[in-house]
């Protein structure tokens, strides 16, 4: 695929275009029309045409309150004037586009996306993995703080008997 090869768009202008909305990674139809160089109303119009490829864990509109929460997360300014509330993809949206969009570069963008989302999905898997350790760690260190305070606490109450040791009355023969 001489698309592929010639594709040099940096990883971390698409990672800077996944959103998580829903508690799901997506992309916003406008930026995956810009990578894809296609207008957004074209791509649009073929998910619209081939909607039956396209369920709801692939892709959905945003709701107006999520629409206005995204307008002020990314900025107006940047935004640009849409009327109209964006489609969203999932991963797996993404991958079905290439069906839709049967360009070269859709297919080559893709796979560029896909190996982003995929990365993206390991490290977070790493770093959970990290934070299960941590919380570990942290775990067996509130056990040995208890433990180290039992000992103190032993400690102190043979510091306190030692204290109090009463006067004792001599047991044996006594030499006059």
């Amino acid at each position: 695929m001489k698309e592929e090869e010639n594709l040099i768009i940096p990883d971390e202008i698409i990672s800077n275009k996944i959103y998580l909305i829903r508690n799901q990674k997506v992309m916003l139809d406008r930026d995956l029309s810009e990578l894809y160089q296609v207008e957004t109303k074209q791509l649009k119009r073929q998910v619209r045409r081939n909607i039956e490829r396209f369920p709801e864990d692939f892709m959905f509109e945003l709701t107006e309150k999520e629409n206005e929460n995204l307008r002020s997360q990314i900025g107006t300014s940047s935004w640009g004037g849409s009327r109209y509330v964006p489609m969203v993809f999932t991963e797996q949206g993404v991958a079905m586009l290439s069906s839709v969009l049967k360009s070269d570069r859709a297919i080559a963008v893709n796979i560029k996306i896909i190996r982003i989302f995929t990365k993206m999905r390991d490290l977070l898997s790493d770093n959970l993995s990290l934070r299960l350790e941590i919380e570990q760690i942290k775990k067996k260190m509130n056990n040995h703080d208890k433990n180290i305070e039992l000992v103190f606490s032993y400690l102190d109450e043979l510091v306190e008997r030692k204290e109090e040791k009463k006067e004792r009355t001599q047991i044996g023969y006594k030499k006059d």
